[in-house]
């Protein structure tokens, strides 16, 4: 039995033991922590050893009173030492009760990413203090290296206020060269450089090898397939020239007193789809990325020849084009899905069509949206059907004659 309680008690010391060590590693695991989160760790520290040195001389004299005297001792010095620790320690506790509060009208103690400020710049650009902006700006830059909005904004006072353009291009072609610098300030910087070339000085070749540049830096980019779009659809050499020098417009003669002719005259000149598909054929050979061109060929395609093979071959050159915007090709899809419909009443390749933006875009709004069309395709089919009968049926022709004679 004997035995039996010795190993009980042993237990229970060792149980004691290690709930004490645990104890004092959470406390110290707490403590090291709010040390390390402090703004003043030193001070802390400080504090932290008073306290305890004045804890321990409290618990050390209530442990040892056994008289009257020494437990009235132990009280007096007790509360003094309270005082002291409450001297220690009421700042910081008032400060933890109202931080939450604080936190109401401060957004807490998180730590706020320091940025550059060009707010004076700004306003010193607004009046027309262009070289103290300037000022401003680079005072900004030395502060944070590399910034893209001061870069920006300084090779913009450049090109539009001081017309310094050597000096704006300098700075562009410095800030693309950024080593973190993001394909969309990239883009968007060369693009700024393309549009001040056209717009001050009509130079269409040096705004062209600035859109080359951006298709080099960022290959399969959507920035890139971007610039292969305004490259296809720059201003010709002779319009920019005209807007330098305005020619007189010649007027065409139309015929006179139309109210009179007893019908609405069409002053516009007849459309020709074949002519414009040669127009597109043609432009294409020298532009073969424009989504535009090759589109509205499609469309010619099936709206005036009825070859949907054609067409869609025409959008599929498109959709396999790397760098394409991803909402452009949920259009070409759905586009193709229209076409088996309404030129065949295919129900089976739209859906296979449809089934093409899922896996291309999965878990998108776009991927959703087709496969709820999925399933209205025989709905749309039904309706094209319909429309088409009513288009091809035959009617009771002179309807207005046939009239007459049955009232006579």
């Amino acid at each position: 039995m004997i035995p039996i309680l010795a190993a009980s008690n042993t237990l229970k010391i060792l149980t004691g033991i290690v709930e004490l060590l645990l104890f004092i590693a959470a406390i110290g695991w707490a403590i090291v922590r709010w040390i390390k989160k402090s703004d003043e760790p030193i001070s802390l520290i400080v504090r932290l050893g008073f306290s305890a040195a004045i804890l321990l001389g409290i618990l050390g004299l209530a442990a040892t009173a056994k008289d009257t005297e020494t437990m009235i001792m132990s009280v007096l010095v007790g509360a003094v030492g309270g005082l002291f620790l409450a001297m220690l320690w009421g700042g910081s506790f008032c400060a933890w009760v109202a931080s939450p509060f604080e936190n109401l009208f401060t957004g807490g103690s998180q730590s706020i990413e320091a940025r550059a400020l060009y707010s004076m710049a700004y306003g010193k650009r607004k009046r027309g203090l262009h070289q103290e902006a300037i000022a401003e700006i680079q005072s900004q830059l030395e502060k944070f290296p590399g910034d893209f909005e001061g870069e920006m904004l300084l090779a913009e006072i450049y090109a539009e206020d001081l017309k310094e353009f050597p000096k704006a291009e300098e700075v562009i072609l410095s800030t693309v060269q950024h080593e973190k610098r993001s394909p969309q300030n990239i883009a968007y910087a060369l693009n700024r450089l393309a549009d001040w070339h056209l717009k001050f000085h009509q130079d269409r070749d040096a705004a062209r090898g600035v859109f080359e540049r951006i298709v080099e830096l960022l290959p399969d980019s959507e920035q890139a397939q971007m610039a292969a779009q305004r490259i296809a659809h720059l201003t010709p050499a002779e319009m920019l020239a005209e807007q330098k020098e305005r020619t007189p417009i010649t007027l065409q003669h139309h015929e006179e007193h139309i109210g009179l002719l007893g019908k609405v005259a069409d002053l516009r000149a007849p459309d020709d789809p074949a002519k414009r598909a040669q127009g597109y054929i043609k432009h294409l050979e020298q532009f073969p990325n424009d989504n535009d061109a090759r589109e509205q060929l499609a469309i010619i395609y099936v709206e005036h020849y009825k070859r949907i093979d054609l067409a869609i071959d025409q959008l599929e050159q498109l959709i396999a084009t790397p760098g394409q915007a991803a909402k452009a090709v949920v259009h070409w899809l759905n586009t193709i899905a229209d076409w088996h419909i309404k030129m065949k009443g295919d129900v089976t390749a739209a859906k296979m069509t449809l089934l093409r933006i899922g896996e291309r875009f999965p878990d998108s709004a776009a991927a959703a949206n087709a496969e709820k069309r999925i399933s209205f395709l025989r709905m749309e089919t039904r309706q094209q059907q319909y429309v088409t009968t009513v288009k091809l049926g035959s009617y009771e022709q002179n309807i207005g004659l046939k009239r007459k004679a049955d009232e006579s």
